[in-house]
């Protein structure tokens, strides 16, 4: 497995918070790289490799929640971390619904940051637990998600998953007809170091069942427990 340094590509128009926190990363193992816009992020996603990408949403011209949307449209799964405004709950909500990975609230600690950049690396490169080299394989219905390569299929086509919604998918696959409360989910999902959301887990939620359900208004396989959270309910043909 490499184990090389991750680049991480900071995008904010701020010329000082682009220094600082390319100064702070590097300072914390990282290779780090700078954009101001979404012109220049483009350029460095297409010409260098990138393990994960800081986003501020607040940019001039096109905004992060568009760059989000235009990057997970191109089929780039580079994990991104949102930076969004303290209090912005609806704009967390749609960079979830957009593809994003994490979020963290303006203003922040940058170790809190690195501390988040970390644990997205660490679901994307080796989730504790998660086999290695066996090939373990989950199939239900028309979906078949491959838990050592971390890939999700429907009817042989494959489609695209964020760290965090790989992280509630195969939390939920690993403990069949066994409710999860939300608590326990984000835990899964993003780590100790996160506080219960719940309706940012509803929206990860969501997404899951327009991938993998036929009707996602009546969910099959990802059930509500009213009240408490969610259960995994696999059909008979599901190994």
């Amino acid at each position: 497995m490499d184990r090389s340094p991750a680049t991480v590509l900071v995008v904010d128009d701020d010329f000082r918070t682009r220094m600082l926190l390319r100064s702070y990363l590097e300072e914390t193992g990282f290779h780090a790289a700078v954009a101001e816009d979404g012109a220049r992020l483009e350029h460095t996603l297409e010409t260098q490799k990138v393990d994960l990408l800081v986003l501020d949403l607040m940019l001039p011209g096109e905004d992060g929640l568009s760059l989000c949307r235009r990057i997970r449209g191109k089929g780039w799964d580079v994990p991104i971390i949102m930076l969004t405004a303290r209090g912005g709950d609806i704009d967390r909500i749609v960079g979830l619904e957009l593809g994003a990975d994490d979020y963290l609230p303006k203003p922040f600690n940058p170790r809190e940051l690195v501390a988040r950049i970390r644990a997205v690396l660490r679901r994307k490169r080796d989730i504790p637990g998660a086999p290695a080299d066996d090939d373990v394989t989950v199939c239900f219905g028309d979906c078949e998600l491959n838990l050592s390569t971390r890939t999700l299929a429907k009817s042989g086509t494959p489609l695209s998953l964020t760290t965090g919604e790989f992280a509630v998918l195969e939390a939920l696959v690993r403990r069949p007809r066994k409710p999860l409360s939300r608590e326990k989910l984000m835990e899964f999902a993003r780590g100790r170091e996160h506080g219960a959301n719940d309706r940012s887990m509803d929206v990860q939620i969501s997404r899951l069942r327009r991938l993998i359900e036929r009707d996602s208004a009546k969910p099959r396989f990802i059930q509500t427990v009213w009240g408490f959270g969610y259960v995994f309910v696999p059909d008979s043909t599901a190994s």
